[in-house]
């Protein structure tokens, strides 16, 4: 960091002082970190934004400085002035930055008192989340947090620099703007000049960047506030924050480029160790799905899905042959070498049927080929055989098998792939995996709802017949990384037909896409590029790289899991005046 401007409280940053300016007088401001009496001698560690440096305070040389250093407690706000001295060598601390040097305190001044921290700021032990939100700014002052807010600068400012230099335009976008369904609930906000009529916050910019793609911009990015009434999980919240980019006169390579460049500066900036650089592996949806059993897959470890249909053609086992009659499948992984206990495999096949599959078949393959299992004896030899062939099943193997619809028996195996590689630490100390995933269905079927859905979006561009939609594809995109999806995107549909086949397809008439999406038909009349873009959501990658799991901790305010903020009390009633002005009234 630059030197701050010399002023009456500071002239240098503690955590920068080294033992290159022993001799030299500054003056430092910050934080009682910790305070030490050494029954004459005062050692404190001063706190500021780039780090600690110890204080001492001697009683014979500067009697008031110590007087008042016997009075500092934890969380006082002070400002020291001294020379900086080399410590003897006995008292260096090599896992300090500033271990070499102490600052001999000669005048020091109380800049405001704190009361007792209602936990240990000094020290990152857990502490019960609900607490640390309600005294956040503590929080922040503890080190791992205040390190997680500095790697979030680091990784935006790589993001703007990259895009600045690849010629995109940084431009705001609306925060209050039309209800539109994007998949999610809108956040409502009332009008005062519009009784009755609302305004959304955004899920995100989407239509406003193809907007600005119609209007010729060509390159837009944005560090984008979207907003999502939804139930937060530890990598949701009700608002975040994504980088949003779109492009015109471009295909899907264009995009796949541009993002490898810029997360390749992104992790070089923050000495994020990816295990493979650019370019990074591709799948397409149905493989990821057959490998993995999940479009974010985590590709770390292995563990891979199998097809074991043509295997088990012809059985009599009831339960593999119904499902297969039925047009299902049945799946299944090689655990490798273990003796689970019986306690285990029950506890595996609770977490199958957790994720939706009816059960879970489980097999030791045994030396002579054979298997310990109670289902071996509704099988052959042929077909315990191909299964094992089609495992790459060793002797101390155990396969794990389901039988079911195709994503039940995906999403459920893939789940329970995650959940061995858990118990079995598999993922490689500091081994991190990105993976592009392509080539998604347009369309699924919802039975609850009866109609077709779109599987990102109604704005991506499709591939194939409108008269098949379970045959159609999509020209979308997904990066996962560490099994995360950190970042999705498509090319457009760029025509206003295309567009209008689109919403007809998905259950909405001509006078509803009008009402709602009036404004982009229009605008997509009037000669629109081709397009495409992508967004990442930034509290994702900044946790993975922080090695956080919840993105609330790399949120300087982020909200519970309820969607409250026991830091301001929000959400919070209004009183009657503002309700009245908004021409509402409450029925709860």
């Amino acid at each position: 960091m630059r030197p701050p401007r010399p002023n009456e409280y500071r002239d240098a940053w503690a955590g920068e002082l080294t033992a290159a300016r022993a001799g030299e007088r500054v003056r430092v401001a910050g934080w009682v970190h910790r305070r030490r009496d050494h029954g004459g001698l005062i050692f404190v560690d001063l706190r500021d934004r780039t780090g600690l440096l110890q204080l001492v305070f001697h009683p014979e040389s500067a009697p008031a400085a110590h007087t008042l250093a016997e009075r500092l407690r934890a969380e006082h706000v002070v400002s020291a002035a001294g020379e900086i001295v080399r410590r003897e060598p006995g008292n260096v601390n090599p896992g300090l930055p500033t271990g070499e040097i102490e600052l001999d305190v000669t005048d020091v001044e109380l800049l405001a008192e704190s009361a007792t921290p209602p936990f240990p700021v000094d020290e990152d032990g857990p502490v019960e989340e609900t607490l640390r939100l309600r005294h956040r700014v503590l929080d922040l002052r503890r080190a791992g947090m205040r390190d997680a807010v500095v790697l979030r600068h680091q990784v935006v400012r790589a993001m703007r620099e990259y895009l600045n230099a690849h010629d995109f335009l940084d431009i705001e976008t609306p925060l209050l703007t039309r209800s539109t369904p994007e998949g999610a609930r809108d956040f409502l906000v009332p009008s005062r000049t519009s009784p009755g009529s609302f305004y959304a916050l955004p899920q995100s910019p989407q239509l406003f960047k193809q907007l600005l793609m119609v209007a010729g911009f060509e390159r837009y990015y944005q560090i984008a506030r979207c907003f999502r009434d939804e139930d937060s999980r530890a990598d949701r919240q009700p608002e975040f924050t994504q980088l949003d980019i779109e492009l015109s006169f471009i295909d899907e390579e264009d995009v796949i480029d541009l993002i490898e460049g810029l997360l390749a500066r992104v992790f070089e900036e923050t000495a994020f160790p990816l295990s493979q650089p650019p370019p990074w592996p591709r799948l397409t949806y149905d493989e990821a799905m057959l490998r993995y059993g999940s479009d974010k897959p985590d590709v770390r470890f292995g563990l891979e899905l199998a097809d074991l249909g043509e295997a088990l053609a012809g059985t009599e086992f009831r339960v593999f042959a119904s499902v297969l009659a039925a047009g299902g499948v049945v799946r299944g992984l090689n655990a490798g070498a273990r003796e689970l206990p019986r306690s285990e495999l029950d506890a595996l096949t609770e977490h199958v049927r957790r994720h939706g599959a009816g059960g879970l078949v489980w097999a030791f393959v045994l030396e002579d080929g054979g298997w310990r299992s109670p289902t071996a004896k509704f099988l052959t030899d042929e077909q315990r055989a191909a299964v094992t062939r089609a495992l790459g099943g060793k002797p101390g193997d155990v396969l794990l098998i389901v039988a079911d619809a195709e994503p039940v028996a995906a999403a459920a195996l893939g789940e329970l792939r995650l959940e061995l590689a858990r118990r079995f630490d598999l993922i490689a100390p500091g081994r991190h995996d990105a993976v592009w995933v392509f080539d998604f269905p347009m369309f699924e079927w919802s039975q609850t709802e009866g109609r077709w859905t779109a599987v990102h979006h109604p704005f991506t561009a499709p591939t194939g017949d409108f008269a098949d939609p379970g045959g159609m594809r999509s020209r979308g995109y997904d990066l996962a990384l560490d099994g995360v999806e950190i970042g999705g995107g498509s090319i457009r549909i760029n025509r206003p037909e295309v567009q209008q086949q689109v919403f007809k397809l998905l259950g909405i008439s001509e006078q509803e896409a009008e009402t709602r999406f009036g404004f982009l038909l229009d605008a997509l009349r009037y000669g629109a590029p081709p397009h495409g873009g992508i967004a990442f959501g930034v509290d994702r990658i900044v946790a993975i790289l922080a090695g956080q799991t919840s993105i609330r901790d790399v949120i300087a305010f982020p909200k519970t899991a309820s969607g409250a903020d026991p830091l301001t009390g929000a959400p919070a009633p209004v009183d009657a005046r503002q309700l009245a002005e908004l021409g509402l009234r409450l029925t709860l």
